[in-house]
């Protein structure tokens, strides 16, 4: 079963159209990763997903269950959301902020438990922000921010966490060490990750799955090895490149150009076979 389904969805912003009977599926305890120009519906899409935005027809499917029909808590319960630029209350501290992912297992009849500390603390050690506990959030730097944020988001301990653009903010050292939590948990505990991320190079390393967003559709979807080619970085994004593999991973690296500085060295396509 998927973790994430979508069948003949229909988004609109207002009037205006941005998917059209937009069928995708989400693969469970995978990582999947939406690229595409700025404004395409990379955003729009996952917050949809995550039952932020109603559409206007068709339907979401959260491990097999109409999303529309579940309750806010079972949802939450189920699925945690990072949108972009959240924003806290002025004065809350980081260990304030990280609690508030228990707030789906709370109720009259339970209230904090051991459980739900441990979780807090494990999100907190994870994300390397225990130092940081008691400061408060607005008088953190923009990437201090940026993992507190992520930290609330592991406390909710759902199976499958959706991010959109988790890096922002954040140094290319705290880029990888974001990705490299995420793909633990992946790995480890098998848990369903989406994220919206600019930087295609990072996604072809990251990704089991990549879905290519262009002109509000699916141009492809697929691993990173089997789609991603100097036709699609040039349709989806108008920009030429080549495609040489990653020394390391082995995976596509796309090395871009424009129209100012020009390629020193002229190499052909053809000439690099990947996977």
């Amino acid at each position: 079963m998927p973790a994430i389904q979508s069948k003949e969805l229909c988004l609109y912003y207002g009037d205006t159209c941005i998917f059209n009977n937009l069928d995708i599926t989400i693969p469970k305890g995978k990582i999947t990763v939406f690229i595409g120009s700025n404004g395409c519906g990379k955003s729009t899409l996952l917050r949809s997903l995550a039952r932020l935005l109603r559409p206007k027809s068709g339907q979401v499917v959260l491990d097999g269950s109409d999303i529309a029909s579940l309750s806010t808590k079972e949802v939450a319960r189920r699925m945690a959301i990072l949108p972009q630029g959240p924003a806290a209350p002025e004065g809350l501290t980081v260990l304030q902020l990280v609690k508030q992912g228990r707030y789906p297992y709370q109720n009259w009849l339970q209230q904090w438990s051991r459980e739900d500390e441990a979780a807090v603390r494990q999100a907190l050690e994870l994300t390397h922000m225990e130092p940081l506990a008691e400061r408060t959030v607005d008088s953190l730097s923009g990437g201090q921010r940026q993992r507190a944020w992520i930290a609330m988001t592991l406390a909710q301990g759902t199976p499958t966490i959706l991010l959109d653009e988790p890096t922002t903010y954040l140094d290319l050292a705290h880029q990888i060490e974001v990705l490299d939590l995420l793909y633990d948990l992946n790995v480890k505990e098998q848990r369903t990750i989406v994220m919206v991320l600019h930087d295609i190079n990072l996604a072809c390393r990251y990704a089991h799955n990549l879905v290519a967003i262009k002109d509000r559709k699916v141009y492809a979807e697929g691993p990173a090895n089997t789609i991603i080619s100097e036709k699609l970085i040039q349709d989806v994004f108008d920009l030429p490149c080549r495609i040489i593999e990653d020394p390391l991973f082995a995976t596509p690296m796309v090395v871009p150009f424009g129209k100012g500085i020009q390629p020193v060295l002229n190499i052909k396509p053809e000439a690099v076979t990947i996977g």
